[in-house]
């Protein structure tokens, strides 16, 4: 019997994982290149651009009930060019494009469709269309184009003018010192917006947002703001025990389709479990709550399970469905439980909120917490411990269940500055926790980074898979490599992480950076061939490449005493500073580059044979207006010029190039720190 697929284009050749789950579809697909771009041209035909990702559950259903209907197929065949686009690994096409859906319709988000003239021009870009509605729509073009081309084309000339004039950053030639009242007003302009109750923001759906919750932590340090502090603990409190946390094995899915995070979008981004990491790490440092830590430890537990290649790489993503369904593989019945359990059933179901009738739907329970362990005990008359026994049981008898379930698609790509947050999460669990098999992750990763996405001049590659790269870096993989690397000098002392930060700085500047505004572009210089250059400066679900760039330059200016470097980092906060002010949620980055801003930076030297116990003392404490420095030789760094004392491991407070006395004790250095 010939099992060989009727269908196979030209993405059959790609790498992504996304791009192959299109590889035998009946549309005459592409991927974004001259090949496609070439033949509209020759052929006078527009061209349909679809951008999704291997996890998005909405790019399923619209392949399976458009893309795999040769009906809907010949029509897209005979009259445009098709191109498909893995918005992970090209995110600079989607940033184009989804800025034209926004200005034609008002709003965005996957699977995104755009329509294009032949030169790459939108005229008109959606998300997901039901196959009636996507064939009405092709034909009115198809229409359009033979009767009225002269229309395409001035609609193309108008939203081509918008994308430019979007993101469009002026040089703001000012001088300006940031206070701390300036913080205040962000936090008094976002504090309506905050659901106090249920943690996030007051709306649905809800993301996790870390950077936006990691500026309040920073802002709750420098001020003692209960407020502040209450509206990351609530957030934090309901992710870690709601149903976007996937309580048997660990991690978080993309996102809460409504305002409890009870029921997720259940795919499972590396990115936002990278960020949780870090977030809730230094949560932990800031307020001890055990509930913290387990997040942390489960959280990279199932990283290391799920997400790692044997190299040491971190994959993309899972899947939100299995089998076709989304979320079958992570929901129960009650009498699935009850069967796997016995009599444990009815405290297991308690504690997880699994009911006869299901608190999702079809009768399924989605796995989620509404009390603390003390309240459920008590209820049970048991002791916490005995819960926690008890819990701890059940979820392994369910787990064996769940891994013989089929498991939601892997997207085993390896992105560059993906892999590069998560070594920014491992590092700062490290820190926190002190767990050496965190740090020995983070520097293998790191490591993998420097052999196959880094070359000897700084020059990134963004993606890998099966031994090759073949997409130039784009600004957001030098910002979170930087970023990781420079988070690994402090964990380790080893200066070979912050040279290689400072190397790959130095090979942004000479290629991303726009000396008109002041700001980088997002696409490298030589690899500039879209319709319009875009820079990223809001910060969502990741943080804006210029943010974190801005950030980085920061620290490394204080590293390495380049005054040039903070110079520049606060020039790019003046140019985006009405921004932040305006809306500090999707600012929340640039929100923590101002509150560095606000006071000194300490830059606490710890020198010595004892340095890494007391480098370790120092982390216990959350201290965001801190770098560190160190170790057991002075190294290359003017900073620690003169510092060691024989036979004592001594600790150095400086600010403004000037330090207090030295001293021995970890809590008399905690001491010399101001806020």
């Amino acid at each position: 019997m010939n099992s060989s697929p009727l269908y196979t284009n030209e993405l059959i050749n790609e790498s992504s994982p996304y791009l192959l789950q299109h590889a035998h579809n009946p549309v005459n697909w592409y991927p974004w290149g001259d090949k496609a771009l070439q033949k509209a041209r020759a052929e006078n035909k527009m061209l349909i651009i679809s951008i999704g990702y291997a996890a998005c559950h909405w790019c399923h259903v619209m392949e399976h009930e458009s893309f795999e209907d040769a009906e809907v197929a010949k029509l897209m065949n005979e009259n445009f060019i098709c191109i498909k686009v893995d918005r992970e690994e090209r995110p600079d096409v989607d940033q184009v494009y989804m800025t034209a859906a926004q200005l034609i319709t008002g709003r965005g988000g996957w699977p995104l469709n755009a329509m294009a003239l032949a030169d790459g021009r939108p005229f008109y870009a959606g998300t997901y269309f039901p196959k009636d509605k996507w064939m009405n729509m092709l034909a009115y073009f198809v229409d359009l184009q033979q009767k009225q081309p002269e229309g395409l084309e001035k609609s193309a000339e108008q939203v081509t003018k918008g994308i430019h004039a979007t993101e469009h950053v002026v040089f703001k030639d000012e001088e300006k010192i940031f206070s701390i009242n300036d913080l205040d007003k962000h936090f008094e302009t976002w504090k309506g917006n905050i659901d106090f109750v249920r943690g996030g923001e007051n709306r649905a759906p809800k993301f996790p947002m870390p950077s936006a919750w990691q500026y309040l932590l920073h802002y709750n340090y420098l001020r003692n703001n209960e407020e502040a502090l209450k509206a990351v603990t609530v957030t934090l409190d309901n992710m870690a025990l709601g149903g976007i946390y996937d309580h048997l094995q660990g991690g978080f899915a993309r996102y809460s389709t409504d305002a409890n995070w009870h029921v997720p979008h259940f795919e499972k981004m590396l990115y936002d479990n990278a960020q949780l990491v870090t977030l809730y790490a230094q949560a932990y440092q800031a307020t001890k709550d055990p509930l913290y830590k387990k997040t942390v430890y489960e959280t990279l537990d199932f990283v290391k399970q799920e997400l790692t290649s044997s190299d040491g790489a971190f994959y993309a993503s899972l899947d939100a469905d299995s089998e076709g369904v989304e979320g079958k593989f992570y929901v129960w019945t009650k009498d699935e439980v009850d069967d796997a359990l016995g009599d444990d059933a009815e405290v297991f179901s308690a504690y997880y909120n699994i009911t006869a009738g299901g608190n999702w739907e079809h009768g399924n329970s989605i796995l989620l917490r509404n009390e603390r362990d003390e309240a459920i005990a008590e209820a049970f008359t048991i002791t916490v411990e005995e819960l926690n026994n008890k819990i701890d049981a059940a979820k392994a008898k369910l787990m064996q269940i769940r891994n013989a379930r089929i498991k939601p698609g892997l997207d085993d790509k390896i992105l560059s500055s993906w892999n590069a947050l998560m070594i920014s999460g491992y590092t700062k669990a490290y820190r926190v926790f002190g767990e050496e098999a965190f740090l020995e992750t983070a520097v293998t990763n790191a490591n993998f980074l420097l052999q196959h996405a880094i070359a000897g001049d700084g020059e990134m590659t963004r993606n890998y898979k099966n031994g090759k790269a073949s997409i130039n870096a784009l600004l957001d993989d030098y910002a979170f490599t930087t970023a990781a690397f420079i988070e690994l000098y402090q964990a380790t002392f080893d200066e070979k992480w912050l040279m290689e930060a400072d190397k790959i700085t130095g090979y942004a500047f000479e290629h991303f950076f726009d000396t008109t505004s002041g700001m980088f572009f997002y696409t490298h210089n030589q690899y500039a061939d879209l319709i319009a250059r875009k820079m990223e400066l809001s910060d969502n679900v990741i943080p804006s490449s210029n943010s974190e760039m801005a950030k980085n330059l920061f620290l490394l200016g204080h590293f390495f005493n380049k005054v040039e470097y903070i110079s520049k980092a606060k020039q790019m906060l003046i140019n985006v500073e009405a921004d932040v002010q305006r809306n500090i949620y999707f600012y929340a980055n640039w929100g923590m580059l101002q509150a560095l801003f606000t006071g000194p930076l300490y830059e606490v030297a710890i020198m010595g044979a004892d340095y890494k116990n007391k480098r370790q003392q120092v982390d216990e404490h959350y201290l965001p207006n801190v770098i560190l420095l160190g170790g057991n030789t002075a190294g290359k760094l003017a900073l620690l010029e003169n510092k060691i004392v024989e036979g004592q491991t001594m600790i150095y407070v400086c600010r403004d190039k000037s330090c207090e006395v030295p001293v021995v004790e970890v809590e008399k250095a905690m001491g010399q720190i101001g806020k």
